[in-house]
C-alpha cells in the first residue's frame, strides 16, 4: 500500500507509538489521531493532524473517527498497556471489545486495511531468536493473552471478511516518554535517590529495544512492502539484546551518576514477565534493517528522558 495523499487514522495517537507513528504518516498523508488521552498526552498528538478526543468503546466515538474515507486505520490504542496489571479480567475484556468495535465499524463503513501494533508477549517464554511463525503461542500474562485474542479476531477479518491485516509483534519499545517501562522507571528513581537504584528481579533479565522511531519506520515500510489481502505477521525488535543490569548502567551514565544497585530477587521482575526475549527479524529485514542495536536504543531514550527532566 502507498502510504502517500491518503487519509489515515491512528487510534492512540497521544501514546508513545502512536503519535511518532502520526508524525511520520503526516509528512506525506493526511492523519486522523483519536485518543480519550487516559495513556496518552495531547501534546504529543502532531499539529498538523486532525484530533479527536474519545473513547473508542464508544460508539459516538468510532463514529466520529471511522469514516468511509479512510483509506486504512493504525490501531496502536489499548485501554491498559501494563503487562502486570491491576485488572486484568478488564485488560482483556476492553481490549478485545474495542478491537472488535472497531472492526465492526470499519467493515459497517467499507475501509478495510488494519495495521495492529500486538506485542511479544503472544509467545510466552519461547525459543530465542522466536521467528513470526513460530508455534504454538502460549502467553504467560493476561496481556499477552488479549493481545493474542486480538490477533485471533483480526485473521478472522482478514481471511473471512476481505480484509487486509498487518500485524506487528514488537520487542520492548523505548522513547523520550516518561511512564511505563523500565528506561524511565530507572531516570526517575534516579532522580530521586542518585545514590541506590532498586531493580526487578535479578537483573539477569535480557530483551530486545527498539527506538519509537524506528519501530514507526519498519511499521511503513512493512506496510508499504507487501501486497493487498491477508494477514501479514511481523516481528518488530533489533538483532541484539541488553541486560536490566546494563540499562542501569547505560542510564546512570547519562544521568552522570555510579548508584548502588538493590535487587528484589528472582528471576523475573513480575508475574508474568518473560525474562529473556530476543524476536527473529529475518522476516521483517526484506523490508527494513534496524540501524540502532537495542543498547543504542536504550542509550537514545535515556538521553532524551534526562533532558527533559527539567520540564517535569
Amino acid at each position: 500500500m502507498d502510504l502517500t495523499d491518503r487519509r489515515l487514522l491512528v487510534t492512540g495517537g497521544a501514546g508513545l507509538v502512536g503519535s511518532e507513528l502520526a508524525a511520520q504518516l503526516a509528512a506525506d498523508n493526511e492523519v486522523v489521531v483519536v485518543d480519550d488521552l487516559s495513556n496518552g498526552v495531547r501534546e504529543s498528538v502532531p499539529d498538523d493532524c486532525a484530533f479527536v478526543e474519545g473513547d473508542l468503546t464508544e460508539r459516538e466515538t468510532l463514529e466520529d473517527a471511522i469514516t468511509g474515507d479512510l483509506d486504512a486505520v493504525f490501531h496502536c490504542a489499548a485501554a491498559d498497556k501494563y503487562v502486570d496489571t491491576d485488572d486484568p479480567r478488564e485488560q482483556f475484556e476492553v481490549n478485545g471489545s474495542m478491537t472488535y468495535d472497531l472492526v465492526e465499524r470499519m467493515e459497517e463503513v467499507g475501509v478495510s486495511r488494519l495495521a495492529f501494533t500486538s506485542s511479544s508477549t503472544v509467545y510466552g517464554e519461547a525459543p530465542r531468536p522466536t521467528p513470526a511463525d513460530y508455534a504454538p503461542l502460549e502467553p504467560i500474562s493476561i496481556y499477552g493473552a488479549a493481545k493474542l485474542s486480538e490477533e485471533s479476531l483480526l485473521s478472522v477479518y482478514a481471511h473471512s471478511h476481505d480484509f487486509t491485516v498487518w500485524n506487528f509483534r514488537f520487542a520492548n519499545v523505548v522513547g523520550p516518554r516518561f511512564g511505563a517501562g523500565v528506561v524511565p522507571d530507572f531516570v526517575e528513581k534516579l532522580d530521586e535517590n542518585p545514590e541506590t537504584l532498586t531493580i526487578l528481579g535479578d537483573g539477569r533479565q535480557q530483551k530486545s529495544y527498539m527506538h519509537v522511531a524506528e519501530c514507526s519506520e519498519a511499521i511503513r515500510a512493512v506496510v508499504e512492502g507487501t501486497p493487498k489481502g491477508g494477514m501479514h505477521t511481523y516481528n518488530l525488535g533489533t538483532r541484539t539484546t541488553t541486560s536490566v543490569d546494563r540499562i542501569a548502567d547505560i542510564v546512570s551514565d547519562e544521568m552522570g551518576l555510579d548508584p548502588d544497585y538493590e535487587y528484589t530477587g528472582g528471576d523475573r521482575g513480575w508475574t508474568g514477565d518473560v525474562p529473556k526475549m530476543r524476536l527473529s527479524i529475518e522476516k521483517l529485514s526484506t523490508h527494513w534493517e534496524p540501524a540502532l542495536s537495542s543498547d543504542d536504543s536504550v542509550r537514545e531514550a535515556a538521553r532524551s528522558l534526562v533532558a527533559r527532566l527539567d520540564e517535569r
